[in-house]
């Protein structure tokens, strides 16, 4: 890859709003010192990538408990354009309070997601995947560091991370057929659903959907043996549908799928 292509500069009006406040005042630049990782009794983890040569270099600092794999601190230190700050800030977001093990399944998309302004308007525009791509390579790097560090296999995940910024009752729901509810309902699992379960190796099917209200799915991996999959998970899928598409949508888990 060219050093042409990281020294582009990227126009800002193609960047969120909230990307732009990130990156003009981040709140995860900087670095940790092995004393205060001592002092903390926490681990220091520091994944790099990039090269000064190249023209971008990327370095994402963690504080890891030893007890249980999760990341209690995060900070980063870049060189390179408003992209990949961007990028670092948005990626330090999404790793505080996961363990290491979900971070290695954090996507560009779920970085991207962090600072959008709007449910389907990205932040970052298609042409700076390459810094998402830095930083997840920095992030990987970094959980290599932990292995060995124990955490629980089916830990009961936060709620997801979702902005529920009034975007619905979905205009027409009423009139659609039941079909279309359902692959409707389909898109919005797999954007903004779908990506937060996989980060505890789970998965989301649905089985169907009653009287065009109720909707009954089935969880798969990790969540099956997960007991917010009928807490905070699935309260949280419930309300992303309420405010996505229709407020009176209900949404139940076949426990047949749970162990």
């Amino acid at each position: 890859m060219s050093q042409k292509k990281f020294f582009t500069p990227f126009p800002w009006h193609s960047y969120s709003k909230k990307l732009i406040s990130r990156i003009e005042n981040p709140k995860f630049a900087g670095f940790f010192t092995p004393q205060e990782a001592e002092a903390r009794q926490l681990r220091l983890v520091i994944g790099r990538e990039g090269e000064i040569a190249e023209g971008h270099i990327l370095e994402i600092h963690l504080l890891v408990d030893e007890s249980d794999g999760i990341i209690a601190d995060a900070k980063f230190q870049a060189f390179g354009t408003s992209a990949l700050i961007g990028a670092a800030e948005a990626a330090c977001d999404v790793l505080l309070g996961k363990n290491y093990d979900q971070a290695k399944r954090i996507s560009a998309d779920l970085i991207d997601r962090q600072l959008r302004d709007k449910p389907d308007v990205e932040a970052f525009p298609p042409e700076t995947a390459a810094y998402l791509n830095i930083a997840l390579s920095a992030i990987e790097k970094a959980a290599e560091q932990c292995v060995g560090i124990p955490f629980v296999e089916a830990y009961s995940a936060p709620p997801l991370s979702f902005d529920l910024a009034t975007t619905g009752p979905y205009p027409g729901w009423k009139e659609l057929h039941t079909k279309e509810k359902i692959a409707l309902i389909e898109e919005i699992i797999d954007k903004e659903i779908r990506p937060y379960i996989e980060l505890d190796a789970g998965g989301i099917q649905i089985l169907n959907l009653i009287d065009d209200k109720e909707l009954i799915i089935a969880y798969q991996g990790a969540c099956t043996s997960c007991h917010s999959a009928t807490g905070a998970t699935l309260n949280a899928i419930q309300q992303i549908l309420q405010s996505r598409i229709d407020p009176e949508i209900i949404v139940t888990p076949d426990l047949s799928f749970l162990h």
